[in-house]
């Protein structure tokens, strides 16, 4: 419960959630990070608050630093509610603080509070805000991810308040990229099951950062990037879809039958020195499948037909799949079937919506026999050419 200072009078005050498991179906095995972060300047200054569980944790931190009634503004990134739900008894202590967000930020707030009496000042990007020897410039980020969504830049510093972007889902004693094990793969699960979808964006945005000098990126969840490089560097990769020679297969089963020819597949893929991962949709998480599928050059889903149509599970992972907007890759739909292949075309089909380049569906009836499971491996032998 200490608060843990990154740069000379910048200090984290935020929460580890350390049994949190499911973030809104992202799926978290090492739990999660609520960053906040407190400046000490002649109008003390608190980046983000935290999640209304979590106050406690924030105010403890605090009060080992100022008392929070000499809070002069609280800025609000973005105001979901794992940044922004807290904010209501922060404001019990810390009185006569003024709320600093955007306008849409603004009109959300008051929709999930009670905002009477609050004091808010609303920005836009570029707009700026002394409060002593630093100077906050605050930075559009408009649907990155929220309509509300800004960032924060000290110059004095050369700090970047990022809110989500360049943020992980976990949680860690360590405050810096280099406490944690790997944090781009980290990164890379937060950039595919939230972020993929606004690559076209994300291209535009980082161009725009090349203006600003920047040392050091504070996210609002995960470590913070003291060598932000490394991460910029990852995110524009990932916004230009940059990709592995790598085939990703995604595949659920009743009597074995679709397993084998996805297996079959991989076997082809893998002759031919591609990097392969098959996963059963049932026993691992849709958010460490699409991690692998962000960098991969293809994919193959696999289902059953049950009850005339797609696999439920194979249905609910493509729904959430789509949403993300995968872009520049090969797919193939495969499985096996019983009295007709619907489940098979539906799953092409997905795959089309998408705008992904899809060779012809393979659909085997019952058990494959030894020529089948041939056509499933020089199938993956030809995704992979």
């Amino acid at each position: 419960m200490r608060p843990f200072e990154i740069k000379k009078d910048i200090y984290w005050v935020g929460a580890l959630d350390w049994s949190e498991r499911d973030f809104h179906n992202f799926t978290t095995p090492r739990g999660l990070t609520y960053n906040s972060y407190l400046i000490l300047d002649e109008m003390i200054t608190l980046i983000d608050a935290v999640k209304h569980k979590f106050v406690e944790d924030l105010v403890e931190k605090v009060e080992k630093l100022v008392d929070l009634s000499k809070i002069k503004y609280i800025v609000i990134n973005h105001i979901e509610p794992d940044h922004a739900s807290g904010l209501s008894d922060i404001l019990k202590l810390a009185k006569d603080a003024e709320i600093v967000c955007s306008q849409r930020a603004k009109d959300g707030l008051c929709k999930y509070s009670d905002c009477d009496g609050w004091k808010i000042k609303v920005v836009k990007g570029g707009d700026q805000l002394k409060i002593g020897k630093r100077t906050l410039t605050f930075v559009d980020m408009t649907m990155l991810h929220w309509p509300d969504s800004m960032a924060v830049y000290v110059e004095e510093d050369k700090i970047l308040f990022s809110n989500d972007a360049f943020g992980q889902h976990i949680a860690s004693e360590g405050r810096f990229d280099g406490d944690v094990d790997d944090p781009v793969y980290w990164a890379k699960m937060y950039y595919a099951n939230i972020l993929m979808p606004l690559s076209g964006l994300i291209k535009k945005k980082l161009e725009e950062l090349k203006n600003l000098k920047i040392e050091m990126i504070a996210p609002s969840h995960g470590i913070v990037w003291k060598n932000p490089s490394k991460i910029l560097e990852a995110y524009k990769k990932w916004a230009d879809f940059e990709s592995e020679n790598k085939l990703v297969i995604v595949y659920d089963t009743m009597w074995n039958s679709t397993e084998m020819l996805a297996k079959a597949i991989a076997d082809g893929a893998g002759s031919v020195g591609a990097k392969v991962y098959l996963f059963h949709v049932r026993k691992t998480s849709f958010t460490e499948i699409v991690t692998e599928i962000l960098d991969a050059k293809a994919i193959a889903v696999g289902s059953p037909t049950l009850h005339n149509s797609v696999f439920p599970t194979i249905a609910g992972f493509l729904t959430y799949l789509k949403s993300l907007r995968p872009q520049k890759k090969k797919a193939l739909a495969f499985g096996s079937y019983g009295w007709n292949g619907v489940g098979i075309k539906e799953v092409h089909s997905l795959l089309q919506e998408m705008k992904l380049e899809c060779l012809e569906p393979l659909m085997v009836r019952y058990k494959p026999k030894k020529d089948e499971i041939e056509k499933a491996f020089n199938l993956g032998v030809e995704l992979v050419k």
